[in-house]
């Protein structure tokens, strides 16, 4: 890429990692919100659906940055997919929160909640992959310590999730058993918070370091 179309296509990046930066935490609250409690949902879908949205913008800010670099496209691809799929999950957090009683909007509610966590983890990759592009060697190696963190952590949750429907269909559990069961099924959604609020704060402070470097490097270089 000739310099007359780098610095366009970074500050493009710039744009788009502070809309991812902002729409992270957005998602997870409207999302997390809308599913408690239905009175949050004057606007209906509108606050849940904005937030993904946000946050799919900002992926596709990135998509003219170094298009040649297929590795980098690859991942960026994945997480602009996946990004795209939370949009047009996000609206059955409303549904669901008014109709719990469907058991089609449930389902979709579980596929939000997986699609969230894999996203977690494609977004971790695509920044190891856009670090490994720029020239900044703490930022490279605090991007590899944090996403393996954030894998880790990701797919703890993935897995708790599927012990967590194992036991919900599991009809004639011992009492004990039971009773934790129903526990887990009442305090679901504020047990998925809690538990992804870490994974996506250090997301965050990656995306955060990230388009710091940019700027440092780039728009406010030393004289």
């Amino acid at each position: 890429m000739n310099p007359h179309g780098i610095i366009p296509s970074l500050a493009r990046v710039v744009r788009g990692l502070s809309a991812l930066f902002w729409g992270l935490p957005l998602m997870l609250l409207a999302d997390a919100r809308s599913a408690m409690d239905d009175s949050f949902n004057t606007y209906g879908s509108l606050p849940a659906v904005a937030a993904s949205a946000l946050v799919a913008y900002g992926l596709h800010q990135l998509r003219h940055f170094q298009s040649q670099e297929r590795i980098w496209v690859a991942a960026l691809d994945r997480a602009r997919l996946l990004s795209l799929l939370l949009v047009a999950l996000s609206p059955f957090t409303t549904w669901s929160s008014r109709h719990p009683e469907v058991p089609f909007f449930a389902q979709n509610m579980l596929l939000l909640v997986v699609s969230g966590l894999v996203f977690l983890i494609v977004v971790n990759h695509m920044l190891l992959r856009l670090s490994a592009m720029l020239p900044d060697e703490t930022l490279r190696s605090e991007t590899r310590f944090f996403t393996g963190v954030n894998h880790a952590l990701a797919l703890s949750q993935l897995l708790l999730v599927g012990a967590e429907l194992l036991v919900e269909r599991w009809t004639d559990a011992p009492l004990p058993l039971a009773r934790i069961r129903d526990g887990l099924e009442a305090s679901k959604t504020w047990l998925i918070l809690v538990l992804t609020l870490l994974p996506v704060a250090l997301t965050m402070t990656l995306v955060w370091k990230t388009k710091e470097v940019i700027v440092a490097s780039v728009f406010r270089p030393n004289p």
